[in-house]
């Protein structure tokens, strides 16, 4: 980690990131689009933005991830849009704060359309190499050091390495160094972090094998097909008019867990040689048939990886058993009786960083100008790890300018949501966005991504003008249509009660405002346009939104006011020299969390586990001005 080589020095950046996935992508857009000269550092220029696992973007919680990635002037969103082969809103059937967008895209469309908008960002250069330490001196990053030598100033960098770190891939008892199927692990690295005083841990992936389409029979299958009409993920996106491709689903029965459990003792899990934990909501087969034994059948979903590819991904059926044992589970499996594996599945293992090392922003607490994003900050998913990107290269660039960092809080997005639980909370494996994680996820709906958080990302030069004007008319056109629904009256006559009949709706004794009347659960807003005199031509979109706002108004009212609350927490600083371990009346569990996770305000701390209300009202006396 000297800083004191200096041979091949190349041209001084304000930004270097490390690692081409999804979070260096964004990193590196972001920053360079907010006038950094930056630099793109990827072990493989052919592989930038390559989807290792699925060919998917987006998903329960991680569709909302994506469309405030694109609010806030990302890259995923649109690039998602411009190469789906599928797009299916999920969730119709339940509530509005747990519907979300997922596109299946083809994969290789997606690397070159990501390619493209990285070339075409003229602060941006694009480096293939390894880096192998990064240049500190007194707690700064000055830059990397790349594998042959050559040292790369840099005024902060970014280091979104994925599964590179020390990465080792296991078959069976086949292991051997590498960050994926075919890529060399970035070894060095770590040695750099551990020396600098970082902590690190490890964790584990997996994929499953791939398999021909022209080998499977789709008719033993349940077709899945995408939406009629689909969205976007971006409102500012082309419609994609080709035609969408299937998918399918089958399930495992008896014979394919009879398979697994013959060959268990075979598995890397049972053997040790994989040590590191892996992500609990996305469990290989292995572990599903050790885990539930009571469980007659499990689903597998067959996905296109493609337009001109015949491989087709098997979500469901991820293992790192030998191969041979690989084509036994998969043949076992309905549908898949013939199934010619193109790819077998793999497990692997790589080093994070523990991740309550960072600030809000990212940015390393030792290391002033070291950003982190991605997988190395103990995440999985290519959503989680873009949100991060952005928001590293965000705070990058800010850094570079001497402004104040970029945050967002819980109550304003899930980027705020997932940060925040990496930063205050255990990470003890893969960390997986849930809509489930976010206490205002009514508030965060993927619908209203774009009001909450464009004007936030056109105030970071990262949203055009043009765009934030649509967004401005968008919210613009949603008030005074709900304003128009609260000021019209239905009125209480024969035809306004037996369109209501004919939708098991109660009749009108007296004329009622029109938003009244949509806030009954039968009635959607396709029910009230027919009994009103004036004609409604808004987009869908705006439709879809007042429908939700004035529907759940007194739901949305109390979160509100809940938000209100909190923010008090949130608005209460604490000393970055605090020492919690001389706070008297805190319990000395508290102590000790506070003293590792070192929140940078009341409302942060709150949410630490172990540091309980009785904790909090205490150290609130301790920041009390008067003290």
């Amino acid at each position: 980690m000297s800083s004191k080589t200096k041979s091949n020095a190349l041209p001084r950046f304000d930004v270097a990131v490390v690692g081409g996935g999804h979070a260096g992508c964004e990193a590196a857009l972001a920053a360079a689009r907010m006038g950094c000269p930056t630099l793109l550092l990827t072990l493989n220029l052919d592989k930038i933005a390559l989807m290792p696992c699925n060919p998917a973007v987006g998903g329960i919680g991680k569709g909302q991830l994506t469309r405030e990635i694109d609010a806030l002037g990302g890259q995923q969103g649109k690039n998602a849009d411009s190469s789906f082969i599928q797009m299916k809103m999920l969730n119709t059937g339940k509530g509005p704060a747990v519907q979300a967008l997922r596109a299946q895209t083809d994969k290789k469309l997606y690397e070159d359309n990501m390619r493209r908008a990285l070339i075409s960002e003229p602060l941006l250069q694009i480096l293939e190499s390894t880096a192998t330490e990064i240049i500190v001196s007194r707690e700064t990053i000055n830059g990397i050091k790349l594998i042959d030598g050559s040292i790369i100033p840099a005024k902060t960098v970014i280091l979104a390495c994925g599964t590179f770190l020390r990465g080792k891939i296991v078959i069976g008892a086949l292991s051997f160094p590498a960050g994926r199927m075919g890529e060399p692990p970035a070894g060095g690295l770590s040695s750099s972090l551990i020396e600098a005083g970082l902590e690190l841990g490890r964790f584990q992936s997996a994929t499953p094998p791939r398999v021909d389409a022209r080998s499977l029979r789709t008719d033993r299958m349940q077709i899945d097909p995408g939406d009629k009409n689909p969205a976007t993920f971006s409102p500012f996106s082309k419609p994609n008019r080709h035609p969408q491709m299937p998918c399918y689903l089958t399930y495992t029965t008896e014979k394919t867990h009879e398979v697994v459990r013959k060959y268990l003792h075979l598995s890397p899990i049972k053997s040790g040689s994989v040590s590191g934990k892996g992500p609990r909501y996305c469990p290989s087969i292995d572990r599903k048939v050790m885990n539930f034994p009571d469980r007659s059948r499990h689903p597998v979903f067959v996905e296109p990886e493609g337009r001109h590819t015949k491989e087709m991904y098997l979500q469901g059926l991820t293992t790192s058993l030998p191969v041979w044992v690989q084509e036994k589970i998969v043949r076992a499996t309905p549908g898949l009786e013939q199934a010619r594996l193109t790819r077998p599945g793999y497990a692997v293992e790589y080093d994070y960083i523990f991740p309550n090392q960072m600030k809000l922003s990212l940015e390393n607490k030792k290391i002033a100008g070291l950003f982190l994003a991605g997988q190395i900050n103990g995440t999985s998913g290519y959503e989680e790890a873009a949100a991060q990107g952005l928001i590293a290269g965000i705070n990058a660039a800010l850094f570079v300018k001497g402004n104040s960092p970029f945050t967002l809080k819980r109550s304003q997005a899930y980027i705020g949501v997932l940060i925040d639980d990496l930063v205050t909370k255990e990470v003890d494996e893969p960390y997986r966005i849930f809509t489930s994680r976010a206490e205002y996820r009514l508030m965060l709906r993927h619908d209203n991504a774009h009001a909450r958080l464009g004007s936030l990302g056109h105030r970071l030069g990262l949203v055009a003008d043009k765009d934030l004007s649509l967004i401005s008319n968008d919210q613009a056109h949603l008030e005074k249509l709900i304003s128009n629904l609260s000021e019209t009256v239905v009125p209480a006559d024969e035809y306004v009660n037996r369109r209501l009949a004919a939708i098991g709706s109660a009749p009108l004794s007296e004329p009622q405002p029109a938003a009244q009347l949509l806030k009954r659960p039968e009635i959607s807003m396709a029910d009230i346009l027919p009994l009103l005199d004036h004609p409604l031509t808004e987009h869908s979109r705006i439709l879809r939104r007042a429908e939700i706002e004035i529907k759940y108004s007194g739901y949305i009212n109390r979160q509100l006011a809940e938000i209100g609350r909190t923010n008090a927490l949130e608005k209460t600083p604490i000393p970055t020299n605090m020492i919690f371990e001389h706070l008297q009346g805190i319990t000395i569990e508290a102590r000790e969390k506070l003293a590792r996770f070192r929140p940078s305000n009341l409302g942060q701390a709150s949410r630490i586990a172990g540091v309980s209300p009785a904790d909090i009202s205490v150290l609130s006396l301790y920041l009390r001005p008067e003290r």
